[in-house]
């Protein structure tokens, strides 16, 4: 039965027959066996090609035959065995099962790819086309009905595998490896990974990086597409999370041994990087083999082994497994010890344990791949006709699967073979599917052996991509995006015994359809770190942490994992270790001595209790003594000469209002409340208006008297009361209008000023409109002007008792401390900006007081022979 012309490489085994032969040629010219194959007749078959035993060859020269130029030992992965067991077991399962496909039964052909692409196409054919005899491309008999693929395990071999098997539709479901993004669907098909998708693996590496806070990560990738992909990928990612790749090198892809030497100077490279005690983590990304050859290599650079007491933690990809071959078998792996692996989801299978206790010689006769396993994992040759009783080594049969190390052969089911398992299932619901969709179940049961390679085998596809599948334990299967299979990652820590035996401790999850950011899910406290770290979490940085109280600061020409230390700015604090950059305290809160934390602001203003407001309270109530002092000596002596001169009423009003004046301090002591924010401006505004207006009176009737003296002057109807009290009455009225504007409009109200101290916030009060403030300010300093014109006019008339002098020099000091008053109150704050003005009142104030009332008081008490009118005509005249 002809089948389509198959692919150029068909040619290529038409002109090379002995590759078509199931033999190896070594150097000598003699076959060697290669058996690895295990076939099970059943009405419908499923292909299986695994990668169990590494035949590593020389690169043909063309110099000689290419017999002359195979390597003639092979490298036996042992461990991949399960891979075989998983895949029969579960073909064992469902045919036990008489819900799925019943009256039919499942068949088996697994072969191996030996690592090798000739290999793969070899056995691939095999597959398609051989039965008794094998003729490319064409199918002699019915005896194998191929349904389906399930391999490889390396994405190098699943598309050696597909480049075939495309040509006729036949479904191929990967187990090992992820797909490539930049191959298309069209490009494969009928290809099916029954792993997750890579970009969960991906999220997890990143967010296990960041839990345990590691920086500084040296990258490990196998020489091809797949390793160049992982280094774009993870590159990309380092740098949106803050991690920087400490080193980047390519693990080669050994294909061909005389290459070897050239090997050894990459490995170099990386061995520097090993001992390099900077780079604590490494992530590798490889295939089965790549950590045996990387302990080959290490252990080759330092055949005293002092590299294992140095503590790494190796971060190993899904593709990977944690394995021994036959060459190393007997080494010390403890340099892995407490590895972190992402494996592929696996639980366990019950009855998967049982199955392997039948697995012992003579075993199943027709299994090709035993009797290289267990020679390989036991050292020993299985009886045969060949060998005598006298050879050493010979099995017994009796040797147990327990004592094998768990890197030889794992009694526990991994997640590539219980992909394997899954894969089975899949393929089978998907047939009953198929099965379940014909009408008449006699006509397919009748046809299932002579149509369906050529009827049924596309179809499967259709139930492939749109069906949701269950294994045995109930777990659902779905694939993603119609090619992917969904679901998350498993993670697991190896712990190294010195025997090379070892355990897998599942220590968490990555689970992809989690919340951004809670993908990874881990249990720290079952991590078991390797012996060097004395299960102290591992420290992966450029350098050390930045410490509380610095910041980092980037070193030029590095990467922006490597910076330094720098103290945090003043008033600035950082209270985690390694910061990027110190923040600012809270308003409330100022930086403590060391910049690693906040100290509360305490609340500040003036107080009573506080030796600056003891101090001014004091002499604000000493000079409100005094004045009331004076006031009471200008009344017991009202009707002396000095102060009837001198306008009693004027001189009454002014001391009263200077008593205000004295009292206005009071208002600015203490804590600040709504009330006393509202009245202690206002208040000071208008005594210190009705005092200016006061002396402004007097000074223009003391001008105005003498004037009014002349004969014939028409000054004299203006001089008297009534003419002080409208001075008095509208000066001040008109203070209290600006005053009540302000209080209607923007009027002040306390705050906390936190920014004008470091430790301390300052509650004071808020002028509101800072312009009604100084209007307040500049009408009282144009009172004060005109009054010391006007007194600065009349300080020369002849009266003994003359005030005008007096009243310059009060205006003088008056207006000095109040120029003087602007720029100080502006460059002061807090608590200093209220002593300020609390000063310049009382200094202002006791200037009025000081030089019109103090000479006075002085004749009144101590001159009492100057007060008296006869004093006062002859001075006058």
């Amino acid at each position: 039965m002809p089948h389509p012309r198959p692919p150029a490489l068909l040619h290529m085994l038409d002109k090379h027959p002995d590759l078509g032969v199931k033999s190896l040629p070594c150097h000598s010219g003699e076959p060697i066996p290669v058996p690895n194959e295990w076939y099970q007749q059943g009405d419908f078959v499923i292909g299986g090609m695994v990668s169990m035993a590494n035949y590593q060859f020389n690169e043909v020269s063309f110099q000689q035959h290419p017999s002359e130029e195979y390597f003639e030992h092979p490298d036996v992965l042992t461990k991949f065995y399960q891979h075989v067991l998983s895949l029969v077991f579960a073909v064992k399962e469902i045919n036990e099962n008489p819900e799925i496909l019943p009256n039919v039964t499942l068949g088996f052909s697994i072969h191996d790819s030996y690592y090798n692409a000739i290999m793969t196409y070899r056995t691939t054919m095999d597959l398609l086309f051989r039965s008794e005899r094998f003729v490319p491309n064409y199918k002699c008999d019915t005896g194998r009905n191929l349904i389906s693929i399930i391999g490889g395990y390396s994405f190098g071999t699943s598309s050696y595998i597909a480049h075939l098997v495309k040509f006729y539709k036949i479904p191929q479901l990967t187990y090992g490896s992820f797909t490539p993004q930049d191959v298309h669907s069209t490009e494969i098909p009928f290809y099916y990974s029954v792993v997750p998708n890579e970009s969960s693996q991906y999220i997890g590496i990143i967010r296990l990086l960041q839990y345990f806070g590691w920086r500084w990560v040296g990258l490990f990738a196998i020489d091809n597409t797949e390793g160049e992909h992982f280094l774009e990928t993870m590159e990309s990612l380092f740098s949106k999370h803050g991690i920087c790749s400490a080193c980047m090198e390519r693990i080669p892809y050994l294909t061909y041994w005389d290459k070897l030497f050239e090997m050894f100077k990459t490995f170099n490279n990386i061995y520097k990087h090993i001992i390099d005690e900077k780079i604590k983590i490494f992530i590798i990304c490889g295939e089965s083999l790549t950590i045996a050859w990387l302990t080959n290599i290490i252990f080759g650079l330092d055949p005293g082994h002092e590299q294992t007491t140095l503590g790494k933690v190796w971060i190993m990809t899904a593709q990977m497994d944690y394995l021994l071959t036959g060459m190393n078998k007997k080494w010390d792996r403890q340099f892995f010890d407490g590895s972190i692996c992402f494996t592929i989801h696996s639980k366990e299978i019950p009855g998967f344990k049982e199955f392997l206790k039948f697995l012992k010689p003579p075993w199943i006769p027709g299994d090709g791949f035993f009797p290289l396993f267990w020679e390989q994992v036991f050292d020993c040759l299985l009886p045969s006709p060949s060998l005598t009783k006298l050879d050493e080594h010979i099995c017994t049969g009796k040797e147990k699967l327990r004592d094998i190390p768990g890197a030889l052969f794992e009694v526990e089911l991994s997640g590539h073979s219980y992909s394997v398992y899954n894969a089975v299932y899949v393929l089978a619901q998907a047939l009953h599917a198929l099965h379940l969709r014909r009408s008449n179940h006699k006509h397919f049961l009748r046809h299932k052996s002579s149509e369906f390679e050529e009827s049924q085998q596309w179809q499967l596809h259709q139930f492939l991509r749109g069906m949701i599948y269950n294994n045995s334990l109930g777990e659902t299967l779905t694939f993603y995006d119609q090619k992917k299979m969904e679901g998350g990652f498993d993670i697991a820590n190896i712990v190294v015994f010195p025997n090379s035996t070892f355990q897998r401790r599942k220590i968490g999850k990555v689970d992809p359809d989690s919340v951004k950011g809670q993908e990874l899910v881990i249990n720290e406290d079952m991590i078991v770190w390797h012996r060097s770290f004395n299960q102290v979490l591992p420290i992966s940085l450029c350098n050390e942490y930045c410490h509380r109280g610095y910041q980092k600061r980037k070193k030029e020409g590095k990467k922006f994992c490597c910076y330094d230390c720098v103290p945090c700015p003043e008033g600035k604090i950082s209270k985690e270790m390694d910061t990027v950059a110190c923040f600012q305290c809270p308003d409330d809160q100022y930086a403590n001595h060391k910049k690693d934390g906040c100290i509360m602001k305490t609340i500040s203003f003036l107080s009573y209790k506080e030796p600056l407001g003891i101090i001014l309270t004091t002499v604000a109530t000493l000079f409100f003594l005094t004045t009331t002092w004076v006031l009471g000596t200008f009344i017991k002596h009202k009707d002396s000469p000095i102060v009837k001169a001198n306008n009693r009423d004027l001189t009454y009003t002014l001391l009263i209002s200077l008593l205000f004046c004295f009292l206005c301090p009071l208002l600015f002591i203490g804590q600040p409340g709504r009330d006393t924010c509202l009245l202690r401006q206002s208040a000071f505004g208008l005594t210190f208006s009705l005092s200016i207006s006061c002396v402004l009176a007097k000074t223009i009737l003391v001008s105005l008297a003498f004037k009014a003296t002349k004969p014939g002057s028409r000054i004299r109807s203006w001089v008297g009361k009534r003419l002080a009290v409208s001075i008095v009455l509208l000066c001040s009225l008109f203070q209290a209008s600006i005053c009540i504007v302000w209080l209607s409009t923007s009027p002040p109200f306390p705050e906390l000023d936190m920014h004008s101290t470091t430790e301390e916030m300052v509650l004071q009060c808020n002028e509101g409109s800072v312009v009604m403030f100084y209007c307040v300010l500049g009408y009282m300093a144009l009172l004060s002007f005109a009054s010391f014109i006007v007194a600065f006019q009349a300080r020369k008339l002849p009266d003994s008792f003359n005030e005008a002098k007096f009243i310059t020099f009060s205006m003088l000091a008056f207006c000095s401390v109040w120029v003087s008053f602007v720029p100080t109150y502006l460059s002061t704050r807090g608590k200093a900006m209220v002593a300020v003005e609390i000063f310049s009142i009382l200094s202002s104030s006791a200037g009025l007081l000081g030089c019109i009332f103090f000479p006075k008081c002085y004749i009144i008490v101590f001159r009492s022979d100057l007060n008296n009118r006869e004093q006062l005509i002859r001075r006058f005249v």
